[in-house]
């Protein structure tokens, strides 16, 4: 007897239909899985045995022949366990012959005991059944949120076997799983606070500019100043995700695993901070079997490097790419698969290994040797990928000491950077992939960087005495737009080239280059 049942798999973050199809035949006792399985899967033919016994469900003597289509497609893990042993009890007459399995995709990995355990990549799963037409997926009860946050699927969570083959025979209905409501808006409890930090009103501004144009920012500065502080809030004031962002962000993190239990989709925008002793595999993917590195698992957010030039200059310089065409392609004999790393990049760094190089009380031990083959340490190239460098000075004992705080709230500087993404995306509406000011091409800034003569003249000035590269000008050119934009100006005026000028100042002062 053939039956024919529907399981998903994932190349990379999107999801394929594979058709499992089951064949059982009265001969010597065999069980067989074909269809370029790796070796969780073929390991499967153990636990669906267990499982079924377990379960209550007789295993006859039967040869049994399992592929998996199309064949020509490498099948990975273990959440094809339970449609192979649906198909099977298909076969056997456990579950009825008019139960039509190939219009339902069933998901999950089996124990021994015959309990559906949760697996990896269900959402990007969940959305390709919906894309072929399917209406009804069954997955893992740890699952069930992510599969339902898809529009268009009735979503089930059996507990076991048992509990599966009674709702398919029409002996006991699951009720179907209902996920709440998200509301994306809104700034998750418990998130850092931008009013927590005490004083660096140039720094607070300079984050305020690179979040409503998605610059990547340098922050400079001796120990205790605050960097980090200032990093961990950033994602506090970045716009709210969209549903698409959302639909993104969450299929990498349940592709990676990294999805926490009962979550449906992402709220927030990520925030990573790897360590300084991080690999450039798991900082931008790899493996034999790829997975995403820490750059995809920081899309549509924050990635946080900080000790920057403690990350070997191999690691660092791994980043130019992604930040470039803001996806990374991991090639490997069987394939290649793409991973989305859409991110803005916040480096944090002190000015020197002792960490004191210019400060106003304390004693630099550096020479001027060591504080050159410090900050050598990050490549040019990478430098020309941040379009914002600003130095952090220490905090004096009056600020530390005040009762209160007097600085901006995350919600304030937030509508803030909405008004300016706002405004920005109403001049850029006509452009397809471009959703912010640190996107601009040389080509987009002559388009939409129109600045009027008295700040063409003080540009001037800064490219002829700074001896600004045309990367500079561009650089230059992306700030000042931004800066623009949140004071709702379509015309780049001499204040914002002079702001934007000031936020690029520091190359001259550390690596001697404009």
């Amino acid at each position: 007897m053939l039956s024919v049942a529907t399981a998903a798999g994932v190349c990379g973050i999107d999801g394929f239909l594979v058709s499992v199809e089951c064949d059982a035949r009265e001969r010597m006792a065999g069980f067989e899985i074909v269809g370029l399985p790796d070796l969780a899967v073929k390991e499967a033919k153990e636990r669906v045995q267990t499982a079924s016994r377990n379960s209550g469900f007789a295993f006859p003597a039967l040869s049994f022949t399992v592929n998996l289509a199309p064949a020509d497609r490498k099948k990975e893990g273990s959440a094809f366990d339970v449609a192979i042993l649906a198909g099977i009890l298909r076969c056997t007459g456990a579950i009825k012959e008019a139960v039509d399995l190939s219009r339902k995709c069933l998901l999950g990995e089996l124990s021994l005991t015959g309990q559906i355990r949760p697996v990896r990549g269900v959402l990007s799963m969940a959305v390709a059944a919906r894309d072929a037409g399917i209406t009804e997926i069954f997955v893992p009860h740890e699952n069930a949120a992510e599969a339902a946050a898809v529009q268009g699927l009735t979503v089930y969570a059996p507990a076991d076997m048992r509990q599966l083959v009674r709702h398919l025979n029409g002996v006991e209905a699951i009720a179907p799983y209902v996920c709440e409501e998200i509301d994306l808006s809104c700034i998750a409890p418990g998130m850092p606070d931008f009013a927590d930090v005490r004083g660096q009103v140039l720094a607070k501004r300079a984050m305020e500019i690179a979040a409503a144009g998605g610059h990547n920012i340098l922050l400079i500065g001796p120990p205790g100043t605050g960097k980090s502080m200032l990093a961990k809030r950033l994602p506090s004031i970045l716009p709210p995700l969209s549903f698409r962002e959302a639909i993104e962000t969450t299929k990498v993190h349940s592709v990676a695993g990294t999805l926490p239990p009962g979550v449906s989709l992402l709220s927030t925008r990520p925030f990573r901070s790897p360590h300084h002793t991080m690999s450039a595999v798991s900082l931008v993917g790899g493996g034999a079997n790829p997975t995403p590195g820490e750059v995809s698992l920081a899309h549509n957010g924050v990635l946080f490097l900080d000790e920057l030039p403690e990350f070997p200059k191999t690691v660092t310089d791994s980043l130019r790419q992604p930040i470039e065409d803001r996806s990374v392609t991991i090639t490997r004999a069987t394939g290649r698969v793409t991973f989305p790393c859409s991110f803005m990049l916040v480096g944090a760094m002190n000015p020197c290994r002792c960490g004191y190089f210019g400060h106003p009380t304390k004693k630099c031990t550096c020479s001027p040797a060591d504080v050159h083959r410090y900050v050598s340490r990050i490549s040019g190239p990478l430098l020309d990928r941040i379009d914002i460098e600003v130095e952090l000075p220490s905090i004096s004992y009056d600020e530390l000491a005040s009762g209160k705080s007097t600085g901006e709230s995350s919600a304030q500087v937030r509508e803030r950077v909405c008004r300016a993404r706002a405004f920005a995306a109403a001049r850029m509406a006509e452009e397809k992939n471009i959703f912010c000011n640190a996107q601009l091409d040389a080509a987009r800034i002559r388009r939409y960087c129109t600045a009027d003569e008295t700040a063409k003249a003080v540009l001037r000035g800064a490219y002829e005495r700074l001896g600004l590269s045309a990367r500079g000008y561009d650089r230059v050119m992306r700030v000042a737009r931004t800066i623009a934009d949140l004071d709702g100006s379509e015309i780049i005026r001499a204040e914002h080239i002079g702001e934007a000028i000031q936020l690029r100042s520091l190359d001259r002062k550390y690596w001697g280059n404009p």
